[in-house]
């Protein structure tokens, strides 16, 4: 009886996104995969973007395409507007017309003391984590209709830093949170939803479990741990989905208690 109703709620939760059009920008690896493979497995078609790593992004697709999903990999600089709204044209294009759900993870993280930060770095984060989600929120509203869902990976760094050298990198994540409470006004009489997710540190490749500043950050937590990068894109997963209908303009925190 366990593995019968097991197997029902499973089958549940794989359509509730089904027949939705997602678009996922820096997708190929880390929190991104784990949301791109999250809404995927929740029955939407995903479109991805990828910057390097084009063997991990063509794998990403195939595995979930043998799963009977629906995946494009589209290279994209998310610092070229004009790539990054013609990739997500071209999702639209591919996918019958829309997008539904627009996830914008793609971020850089650059850490230095101030008086050695240099302007190329300062611009880069800027154009990565702030810029990119503007141009990608305006790109996606021209095929979003009603209903329609857009989550920013920001970071509990925007409302904590407590180290030194963070400055711009928090600065950035802070910039969505006005982006987010402002577009909620613009976009709720349109029926759609806008929130930031904020994660901590999470076990990826930009900041790993084991790395050296691992047992420092976990000092700050109420959960001394890393968290996992299936445990954000179940947030991501909740926001896309018709629970979240009355969620919005929201940084919602999944860090462990970093910032409580």
């Amino acid at each position: 009886m366990a593995s019968t109703t097991a197997t029902t709620s499973s089958s549940t939760s794989s359509a509730v996104l089904a027949g939705k059009v997602a678009f996922v920008t820096g997708g190929s690896r880390g929190i991104g995969a784990a949301i791109v493979r999250r809404l995927a497995r929740d029955g939407a078609a995903v479109a991805f973007s990828y910057s390097n790593a084009q063997a991990t992004a063509d794998e990403l697709a195939r595995a979930i395409e043998a799963e009977g999903g629906r995946a494009l990999a589209l290279k994209i600089d998310s610092a070229d507007a004009d790539a990054l709204k013609a990739g997500i044209d071209q999702a639209a294009r591919h996918f019958g017309g829309r997008i539904d759900i627009l996830v914008n993870n793609a971020g850089v993280l650059h850490l230095g003391p101030i008086d050695q930060f240099t302007l190329a770095d300062f611009d880069r984060t800027l154009a990565v984590n702030v810029r990119a989600v503007f141009v990608a929120i305006q790109a996606a509203l021209s095929h979003m209709g009603t209903g329609g869902r857009i989550v920013n990976i920001s970071s509990t760094n925007a409302e904590r830093m407590p180290f030194a050298g963070g400055g711009v990198y928090a600065m950035s994540k802070s910039a969505l949170t006005g982006l987010v409470q402002g577009l909620a006004r613009d976009l709720g009489p349109r029926g759609i939803t806008i929130n930031n997710v904020q994660p901590g540190p999470v076990d990826t490749d930009m900041n790993p479990a084991n790395g050296p500043m691992a047992s420092t950050m976990h000092t700050f937590m109420a959960i001394d741990r890393h968290g996992h990068a299936d445990e954000i894109a179940g947030m991501v997963a909740y926001l896309a989905s018709p629970e979240a209908a009355f969620v919005t303009g929201a940084g919602l925190n999944i860090d462990g208690g970093f910032a409580a």
